[in-house]
């Protein structure tokens, strides 16, 4: 048992980590070793493990990390007892086995604490993007951290860095979108707030996912191959990645898919050679879910579960997120048989046990439930999460008729007006009970003075009642109609817990609205009232006739737990909708890829015969505001600058109209000549600005030479000399780059 007279180092928390690392290790017998290297699952995976089940393999193996909460499949989802099992299993992991080493307790936190039914969920990735807003960002992770900690879990499976790519792809709306500038700025300031500015006794070690290359999967079918060239990888898809390990993030987990042939849980060459040696990442890989077994049962580049383990360890492989038993017993028989050295697997319990000093676990792994109670899902924490909704709003199109009366009769209606669960959208809690979600429903019918009635009409994808809807129409003097998508997650799944069969919407098939949702549109739109859509939706939709058919479109993406009011704000004009896409929204699936960053290229028989390679049904960046706005001329404090320099942009703005405002820019840049083919233009920079009625503000963006390089395999940027356009708000500028030796 871990208790003992004997004065041990490795408990003294005076002395330095290191010290108290190296004491303990070298008290751990390899069986000790080995377990702290995988985690085990309380809930329901591929087979079910209760508490005691989790009790035994902690005692009798010794294993170092649990989920037992903050996922899908989780045993709980409820505040107190989540907090009950913590302490439980803390309990049994200091006082059941020798040495007395705490556990780790991860979970999936990814906009929030929303596995949790008392949580606070943020906007999904998509959302946040849509803010431009770094600060917002590493405000909202900060109080996830403190969220997850008061319940006793220390690592975030978040951020996600992944570009989006394709919009057919399930886990579009967990990335912050198709600019891996963007992806990498939201994806850094996340770390800072998971971490703070070390990881210590109130932090949550954050984890960058899914590296390298997850997100341009073949088919946009998930988990399925990527086949990327050497320049897209160190362009588009590892900057983000980049960022994050400047940011400090603690670990890294790899990629179900396999990149260019090798997948990444079995990678040497991506995990070792290159994320630790050329990238310089010194922190914990952790496996995915099921990364290791996938291996053979999937890849089939090994023969078996101890093949894989073999080779993930060798990869690189620190912890194996829910490998349990099986995969330490494997581990420890390889190093009895000289099939994997010792030294490999002390380096790996090494980075773990770091951690976990550096967490306090072995001072104090408990967590205290009135803490807990008084922490989670604050009024605080939930008026960050309404304004981080606001802020997400993205006004797409209106023809005057926004913003509402308040006197207006009203007809809500659709799938996603008052379901908490779709809008909260996926990685959240199936459940509704305890999560206190405020729908657009709920938020309509406090603010309105007059009548509000409400008719779903239709499921996401099965008709309801329509003509109910319709004719509940007829009284109103406007409906707003919630449309989109489901919760889901990965590949729109999983049926239980999502209510659509695997081939209805959503699915990567269709971009489109089901048909139910647009007869519901329709017949209401045939009564002759003005209709609102309600986009509340996971990634871009293919919406042409909504857009020709609505009098305003607003795009909510999975706004969180106070979304619905964010969104009765806007609609009433009491929040300026300031969102701005961090996506591109294609006219159908059939105009995929979309991009506003593609590549140029020559059109051989001639301009005029080649359709666009732009041609969005709403671009990257765009977003309306109810005030008007006029730009003045950029301005850059210095117009020359060699490539180790920077200069300022700034760009002053007026509001024209009546009432407040806010502004919103991106900076885009593009080299007029360039040794490699590089994208019409890329995202530098962004800013956003609040101004009064008649007031007037500056933009002010630093815009680095060293930013408009091409990346290198290193992280670093070559930047060519020579003249680079830079493009806000439709005003143009350029910028010189000097030689290194002028």
């Amino acid at each position: 048992m871990a208790d003992t007279a004997e004065a041990l180092v490795y408990r003294d928390e005076s002395l330095p980590i290191a010290q108290r690392v190296e004491d303990l290790l070298d008290r751990m017998t390899l069986e000790e070793k080995v377990g702290q290297l995988v985690g085990t699952w309380a809930g329901e995976l591929d087979a079910t493990k209760n508490l005691e089940d989790v009790q035994t393999e902690i005692v009798e193996h010794g294993i170092g990390a649990v989920a037992s909460f903050g996922w899908a499949g989780a045993l709980n989802t409820r505040l107190d007892n989540i907090v009950e099992t913590v302490n439980q299993l803390q309990d049994v992991a200091r006082s059941e086995t020798r040495l007395g080493i705490p556990l780790l307790f991860n979970v999936d936190a990814v906009h929030g604490h929303a596995y949790v039914s008392e949580g606070t969920a943020f906007p999904n990735g998509l959302g946040m993007a849509a803010t431009r807003n770094e600060q917002l960002a590493e405000s909202t992770a900060a109080i996830t951290a403190t969220e997850v900690r008061a319940t006793g879990a220390h690592q975030n499976y978040s951020p996600t860095c992944d570009v989006a790519r394709d919009p057919r792809w399930g886990r579009t709306f967990e990335t912050f979108g198709e600019s891996p500038y963007l992806c990498g700025n939201l994806a850094a300031a996340k770390v800072r707030g998971y971490q703070g500015d070390a990881i210590d006794t109130s932090s949550v070690i954050a984890t960058a996912k899914h590296f390298p290359a997850y997100s341009e999967p073949v088919r946009g079918e998930d988990a399925s191959p990527t086949e990327v060239s050497e320049y897209a990888l160190h362009n588009v898809f590892v900057p983000p990645f980049v960022e994050a390990l400047r940011a400090g993030v603690g670990s890294v987990m790899p990629a179900y898919n396999a990149t260019n042939g090798e997948p990444a849980h079995g990678s040497k060459s991506m995990l070792t050679e290159y994320l630790r040696g050329e990238l310089g990442f010194d922190g914990t890989i952790v496996s995915d879910w099921n990364g290791v077994r996938m291996l053979h049962n999937d890849h089939r580049v090994t023969t078996d579960h101890r093949d894989s383990v073999h080779r993930t360890r060798a990869a690189g492989l620190d912890l194996a997120s829910v490998d349990a038993v099986d995969h330490a017993e494997h581990c420890r028989s390889l190093v009895e048989a000289g099939e994997l050295p010792e030294t490999l697997v002390d380096e790996s319990v090494r980075r773990i046990l770091r951690l976990k000093f550096a967490l306090g676990l072995f001072e104090d792994p408990f967590v205290d439930p009135q803490t807990a109670t008084a922490t989670v899902g604050t009024d605080e924490h939930r008026q960050q999460s309404l304004e981080a909704a606001r802020q997400s709003m993205t006004l797409l199109s209106t023809d005057g008729r926004l913003p509402l009366d308040p006197d207006d009769d009203i007809l809500v209606a659709g799938p996603n007006a008052a379901d908490p669960i779709n809008q909260l959208g996926g990685w959240s809690v199936p459940d509704s009970a305890g999560t206190d979600v405020i729908t657009i429903r709920d938020a309509i019918e406090s603010m309105s003075t007059g009548t509000v009635t409400y008719e779903r009409g239709a499921k996401i994808a099965e008709r309801e009642d329509i003509d109910a809807a319709a004719a509940a129409a007829e009284a109103a003097d406007v409906a707003v109609v919630a449309v989109g998508e489901n919760w889901y997650l990965h590949e729109f799944g999983p049926n239980e817990i999502s209510g659509t069969d695997t081939h209805e919407f959503p699915n990567r098939t269709e971009l489109t609205l089901p048909d139910a949702q647009r007869d519901l549109v329709d017949a209401i739109v045939q009564t002759g009232i003005p209709v609102i859509g309600i986009l509340v939706t996971g990634r871009p939709l293919a919406v042409r006739w909504l857009a020709d058919h609505t009098a305003g479109l607003l795009m909510a993406y999975y706004p969180g737990t106070m979304g619905g009011k964010a969104v009765a704000e806007t609609l009433y004009g009491q929040n300026d909708p300031s969102g701005r896409l961090p996506i591109s929204m294609p006219r159908s699936a059939g105009h995929l890829p979309t991009r506003f960053n593609y590549m140029p290229h020559p059109t051989p028989i001639g301009p005029d015969e080649h359709v666009d390679s732009y041609d969005p049904l709403f671009a990257y960046g765009h977003g309306q505001s109810y005030a008007t706005f006029e730009y003045g001329e950029i301005e850059l404090s210095e117009t020359t600058i060699g490539p180790n320099e920077s200069t300022r942009v700034t760009l002053p703005v007026s509001n024209t109209s009546e009432r407040r405002g806010t502004a919103v820019v991106d900076l885009y840049v593009k080299p007029h000549v360039s040794s490699r083919v590089r994208p019409v233009r890329e995202l530098r920079g962004f800013d956003r600005l609040s101004l009064a009625a008649g007031e007037s503000g500056m933009f002010e963006i630093n815009l680095s030479a060293a930013s408009l390089g091409v990346a290198t395999r290193d992280g670093s940027r070559e930047v060519e000399p020579g003249t680079y356009t830079v493009e806000v708000a439709e005003q143009t500028a350029t910028v010189k780059i000097t030689h290194p030796d002028d």
